[in-house]
């Protein structure tokens, strides 16, 4: 993610002066929407889905959770962005495999856009974009110049 490419390990945890987020849970978060989202949502678990990531890893940056500004109580920035990458190539790969008419199914609350499998996907999209605008604004409070 360009957005990244310049920040420090260092500055993954810290949690600016007037700001309520740091780096390392907007990456955390994204990985779990995106797999709550593109592969949960759409197909429920299977196997690999622990490979992606753990059920702890889930639940430390769900929706309500508390950005930490202890290193110790995160994985690395480097985990941290192997577990988005590789979520998001696995998202990738089995979105190629979803057939259209399976999309209309229906899906459970929570739910945007559409109450189905299609829905979840365009959310997916528009959930990213906020998180980046974040991570833009972040990056303008450790006097990084902003990414175009």
């Amino acid at each position: 993610m360009t957005l990244l490419e310049d920040v420090a390990d260092d500055e993954w945890f810290v949690i600016p002066s007037g700001m309520h987020t740091n780096f390392a849970w907007q990456v955390g978060h994204l990985a779990m929407a995106e797999y709550g989202l593109c592969l949960f949502r759409v197909r429920g678990r299977q196997s690999v889905d622990m490979e992606l990531m753990s059920s702890a890893f889930r639940k430390k940056y769900s929706r309500g959770s508390t950005p930490d500004s202890d290193p110790g109580n995160n994985p690395s920035p480097t985990e941290l962005r192997s577990t988005f990458d590789a979520v998001h190539r696995q998202s990738l790969e089995e979105m190629a495999t979803y057939r259209e008419e399976n999309l209309q199914e229906p899906i459970d609350m929570p739910y945007a856009v559409f109450p189905n499998k299609l829905g979840a996907l365009y959310f997916c999209a528009s959930h990213e974009m906020l998180h980046a605008g974040q991570i833009g604004v972040l990056r303008r409070a450790f006097g990084k110049s902003p990414v175009r």
